[in-house]
């Protein structure tokens, strides 16, 4: 296997000591959670998206908005409503007149969406029309309005949160959506230790404010040096052998009962590149610079859950995306199988 330039070498190893710093950084507002920040820093390495689900006053927010700080990005938060229109995001053309010659002109204000951090709060609460606002930017990184283009501010991340005991006046989203997150993260309660270091300093006086470890360019040249990661050819044959067991139709020899059984529909390729994506952002994270099929094992519940489509029968016997994914990683071999 062909080694990464030194240059790649020397930044990756950068990459590692800062994610120390970035931790230590968000130690100070944010307790626990380590699973969950290394997962944001995995999907912003991979220009990808994170779809946070959890309840609420668990911190998610603060996450985001400590990250954003960390990394010196600019930050806006979006609070989804059901009144809430495409316009209000993506922003909007204006008319303006010139006061000394009355001459108008048209002029684009940009919206919230213009920001290298979003947070899609509780996006599921608005309708499908204006959820769709979101699909060029997290794809294309462009927003159109009227006969314009106007490119996103890289790096550019989209972090949504759905709140799972809210059920009423909500719209879900459609799998289309869905598909461009690379990862939903399940964010959970934290331990009781935690959660007393959590009111011990929250309600103290100490300054938590965390201090920039780094930028923007460097996070652009970190992304590139991600694809740049080799990963063997039995690694890549992994990821697409678990992505393609979740579909019904595909007749994998490897796909658990639980496939037939409960999934209406599977993941798509884009789950294929994005095992592999993000777990070259994780090898580098640990300080490495090859790929193992542990680093696939560990992000396929966070890359796969979302994107299962569970019929009625799983509501029935309780069975969600999780248990099939857990399946799946039990039944799947790693090694190539022979033809």
């Amino acid at each position: 296997m062909q080694s990464p330039p030194p240059e790649a070498q020397k930044s990756a190893a950068q990459l590692a000591a800062a994610r120390t710093r970035i931790e230590e950084q968000m130690a100070r507002r944010v307790v626990g959670q380590r699973e969950t920040i290394d997962l944001m820093l995995i999907t912003l390495l991979c220009h990808g998206h994170a779809l946070l689900l959890g309840v609420p006053g668990i911190g998610k927010t603060l996450m985001v908005s400590t990250l954003a700080r960390t990394l010196d990005l600019g930050f806006q938060r979006i609070q989804f409503t059901p009144d809430l229109l495409p316009s209000d995001i993506t922003g909007t053309d204006v008319i303006e007149e010139d006061p000394a010659t009355g001459r108008r002109t048209r002029s684009f204000i940009k919206g919230p969406l213009f920001a290298n951090f979003v947070l899609a709060d509780e996006v599921n609460r608005t309708p499908p029309k204006t959820q769709a606002a979101l699909l060029q930017a997290m794809q294309e990184l462009e927003v159109s309005v009227g006969r314009s283009t106007h490119q996103l501010d890289r790096p550019f991340m989209v972090l949504a949160t759905q709140n799972p005991l809210e059920f009423e006046g909500t719209y879900p989203l459609p799998e289309a959506q869905l598909d461009r997150f690379m990862v939903c993260i399940r964010v959970g309660y934290p331990s009781l230790d935690e959660e007393e270091k959590i009111v011990t300093e929250t309600t103290g006086a100490t300054d938590s404010t965390p201090t920039a470890v780094m930028h923007a360019q460097e996070i652009r040249e970190l992304q590139q040096i991600v694809r740049g990661v080799p990963v063997a050819s039995d690694v890549v044959a992994y990821a697409v052998r678990l992505a393609a067991s979740t579909r019904p139709e595909s007749g994998s020899a490897w796909a658990p009962k639980e496939v037939a059984d409960y999934v209406a529909c599977g993941a798509s390729p884009r789950a294929s590149q994005s095992l592999i994506l993000g777990a070259k952002a994780r090898a580098l994270l640990a300080g490495r610079f090859h790929v193992d099929f542990a680093d696939v094992r560990a992000l396929a519940a966070p890359v796969l859950r979302h994107r299962l489509v569970m019929n009625y029968r799983s509501r029935a016997d309780k069975v969600a995306a999780d248990d099939v994914v857990t399946r799946l990683l039990e039944k799947v071999p790693e090694e190539r199988p022979t033809r």
